[in-house]
């Protein structure tokens, strides 16, 4: 108990302030970060099959590493009592990394109860079409 009083002496009212303008400018923009990859994607994204590999350049390593990060934060936003769609931006952080079989698991998620839904709706606020859903596997 002695622990806690002295944890709530040292909080301040500017600490708490600070740390939810903090957590309410990283969800702002890992949304919008989200959203704009979402609303970039082609309708055919799910049913098309993914291009030749290119060769590794530093634009394609950055946007690993990007996805990497983007992963991380839903794993984040994954953990129940934290706001956020956690499954959501794991997928768009999976849009980007390299792998292999990485379509299987992007179709996979996309499979799951309330993804696609959701990202269509993302995508309709912005006036773009529908994604296509993905084939059930075999």
């Amino acid at each position: 108990m002695d622990f806690l009083a002295r944890t709530l002496a040292w909080v301040e009212w500017h600490h708490l302030g600070l740390a939810v303008l903090v957590w309410v400018v990283l969800t702002a923009g890992s949304l919008a970060l989200v959203a704009r990859i979402v609303v970039r994607l082609p309708e055919d994204y799910f049913v098309r099959e993914p291009a030749a590999r290119t060769p590794w350049t530093a634009r394609r390593i950055i946007r690993n590493l990007v996805g990497l990060v983007i992963i991380s934060i839903g794993l984040a936003l994954s953990v129940p009592g934290v706001p956020g769609q956690g499954l959501l931006t794991i997928l768009v952080g999976l849009f980007l990394v390299d792998f292999p079989r990485r379509r299987e698991v992007e179709r996979a998620l996309a499979r799951r109860a309330g993804v696609l839904p959701a990202l269509n709706s993302l995508r309709a606020r912005f006036g773009r079409p529908p994604l296509r859903p993905p084939a059930d596997s075999a």
